[in-house]
């Protein structure tokens, strides 16, 4: 054991250059000079620039809200005023019941003016239809038919305004695309008839009368204008 303790002290001077500052101190420059270890922190990168179109973006929703700033107070009202409205309706049947009955009160209302309208509508109907019998009875068919050819028109300038234009003929009208199926071909044989009268030289006799009268009462029908 001594001799291994006499070789350690022995060996330790030969060592002694990791602890000579005059042996440490020029490695030490050479090293730093050659700028090959970090001896500090390097700069912060600067943060990333917002770009221009986000910025824009911002700047449109602040200005949004800015400008709709003096409506929030009364939208908060309405929407408030909404929320108790759907309150009441849903967890107090006495409300509901009498929304449910006014709803039924406007609709009944709707359905009578329909009805109103549409007996207004079968009132011209009949007058037109009792006078172009009148006619057929006195057979003046070709006078009763291009009655009911008129009156065809004039039905359907009410039900498609802007539809009949100027110089437009029947044959152009009973084409018209705009017209549902059943009131076009109840058109068509009405205008059929009267073209072949006109410019074919045949006379309208009572059946041709009376499939241009049953045509127009097809053509007056509410139903029968409504689209496919």
């Amino acid at each position: 054991m001594m001799t291994g303790l006499a070789q350690a002290a022995a060996a330790a001077p030969d060592q002694g250059w990791l602890l000579d500052p005059e042996l440490v101190d020029p490695g030490y420059a050479q090293t730093i000079a050659g700028n090959g270890i970090q001896t500090s922190f390097p700069p912060p990168e600067p943060p990333p620039q917002t770009p221009e179109w986000l910025k824009s973006l911002f700047e449109a929703i602040a200005n949004f809200f800015q400008w709709a700033t003096p409506a929030a107070k009364p939208l908060m009202w309405i929407g408030a005023a909404l929320l108790l409205l759907f309150i009441l309706y849903h967890f107090v049947p006495g409300f509901a019941q009498w929304v449910d009955n006014l709803r039924l009160r406007r609709r009944r209302e709707e359905i009578d003016e329909a009805d109103m309208v549409g007996r207004a509508e079968a009132g011209a109907a009949r007058a037109l239809l009792a006078e172009a019998d009148t006619l057929a009875n006195e057979e003046r068919f070709a006078e009763a038919v291009h009655l009911l050819l008129y009156r065809s028109v004039e039905d359907i300038e009410g039900r498609r305004p802007g539809l009949v234009r100027p110089a437009m003929t029947s044959r152009e009208l009973a084409e018209a695309s705009d017209l549902p199926t059943v009131a076009r071909e109840a058109f068509s044989r009405i205008a059929r008839a009267v073209e072949i009268s006109l410019f074919g030289g045949r006379s309208i006799d009572a059946d041709a009368w009376q499939q241009c009268r049953s045509a127009y009462a097809e053509l007056t029908v509410p139903k029968n204008w409504a689209r496919a």
